[in-house]
């Protein structure tokens, strides 16, 4: 299996419905395996929320999401060998238009942005 990237969810999606990723991210702060892969070329990883709604962005649940999203991106980029930075969105609406893709750049020299 050749890994290429990962796709971002946000829960709301209509296609998620509770299946459809490789991780859950969870307003609390859990991340949530599932069982078995979804897609032979990427790594599908969904966060628990709605990323339409711009002030979603401003609660701290939503930041420390972000953070364990950057984490795990970076075990998982170093495990299938791709980029850190391979990021890819569902769909043109998923994971919402709000959705903070500048804040998920990852540094090669620390990691972190």
């Amino acid at each position: 299996m050749q890994i290429v990237g990962i796709i971002v969810h946000h829960s709301v999606c209509p296609a998620i419905n509770g299946k459809g990723y490789d991780y859950f991210i969870t307003k609390s702060g859990s991340i949530i395996s599932a069982p078995y892969p979804t897609d032979p070329s990427y790594i599908h990883i969904c966060l628990e929320g709605n990323f339409r709604e711009p002030l979603h962005m401003e609660k701290p649940e939503t930041k420390e999401q972000l953070f364990l999203l950057l984490k795990l991106a970076l075990r998982l980029s170093s495990r299938y060998g791709f980029k850190p930075g391979d990021w890819f969105p569902h769909t043109g609406e998923c994971p919402g238009s709000a959705f903070p893709w500048p804040q998920l750049v990852i540094s090669g020299k620390d990691g972190y942005h």
